[in-house]
C-alpha cells in the first residue's frame, strides 16, 4: 500500500493539511492529517488532567477511544465519538501536542493507527504530518517537504483558526509556533527532518493552487 502514499511533511504553517486535502481531492485518494491524531490525543490528555505519562496517555485513548473517521473521503479526530477538528486548533492544545507527540508510546500508537488508515482506503492516501516521509512510510512513492517564511506560517494559521490577522497575533503564534518547530526538530523520537528522497517546495510566494499543482503533478509521474 505504501507505494499509494504521498507523503508531505513540514513544520506548522506551511500549508500541509490545506495542500493534502486538495491533493487527495484532485487524485480521489483519502487524506490523513497526523497532526490531527497527535493533537486529539493530547486534547484528551489535558482534559482528563493527565501528565506526559505515555502508557497512561495510550490507555485513554484507547478506552475513549481517539480515532479517525472516514468522512466524505477525508479521516476526521474524533475523541468518545465526538469530531473534534475545531478543539484541536487551540493554543491551549498547540502548546501541548509536541511534549505529547513526542512520547514514544503515543508515537507507536499514532503510528499505527495511520498505518490502519491508509489500508483501509483502496485508493491510498494523502498523509501529512512532520515524520511520514521519514519513518511512518519511508517507501511512500511520493515524499515532499512543504516550508515557508516565519510570518506567512502564522498568518495562514490564524487564517485557518479564523482569528483576526494583527501584528500582536502574528507574534504570539509565530513565538509558538517557533517552540512548536524547535521542539519537533531536536526531540530523540523522529524528528521534524527532510525525508531522504523528498521533493522541498517554498510555498511562500506560490498561491494555494501552485503549490497543490506542484505535488499533484509530481504523484501523476510516480504513479504512471
Amino acid at each position: 500500500m505504501a507505494s499509494r502514499v504521498i507523503a508531505i511533511d513540514g513544520p506548522s504553517g506551511s500549508g500541509k493539511s490545506t495542500t493534502a486535502r486538495a491533493i487527495a481531492e484532485a487524485l480521489q485518494m483519502a487524506h490523513v492529517d497526523s497532526g490531527a491524531l497527535y493533537r486529539a490525543v493530547a486534547l484528551a490528555a489535558l482534559d482528563a488532567g493527565l501528565g506526559l505519562d505515555g502508557p497512561a496517555i495510550v490507555d485513554l485513548a484507547e478506552t475513549l477511544p481517539v480515532r479517525f473517521r472516514l468522512a466524505d473521503g477525508n479521516y476526521r479526530p474524533e475523541v468518545a465519538g465526538v469530531d473534534v477538528s475545531k478543539e484541536i486548533r487551540t493554543d491551549r492544545v498547540t502548546a501541548h501536542s509536541s511534549p505529547v507527540s513526542a512520547l514514544p508510546e503515543v508515537r507507536e500508537w499514532v503510528n499505527k493507527a495511520l498505518r490502519e488508515a491508509v489500508e483501509a482506503h483502496p485508493r491510498g492516501a494523502v498523509l501529512d504530518g512532520r515524520d511520514i516521509g521519514s519513518v511512518v512510510f519511508p517507501d511512500a512513492a511520493v515524499k515532499v517537504y512543504l516550508t515557508a517564511a516565519d510570518e506567512e506560517r502564522a498568518r495562514r494559521r490564524l487564517k485557518q483558526q479564523g482569528r483576526p490577522i494583527d501584528p500582536d497575533s502574528i507574534g504570539t503564534t509565530m513565538a509558538l509556533m517557533t517552540r512548536r518547530d524547535k521542539a519537533d526538530s531536536t526531540r530523540a523520537v523522529a524528528p521534524l527532518s527532510v525525508a531522504d528522497g523528498a521533493v522541498e517546495i517554498d510555498t511562500t510566494t506560490l498561491t494555494f493552487e501552485q503549490q497543490v499543482a506542484k505535488v499533484v503533478e509530481l504523484a501523476k509521474t510516480a504513479f504512471d
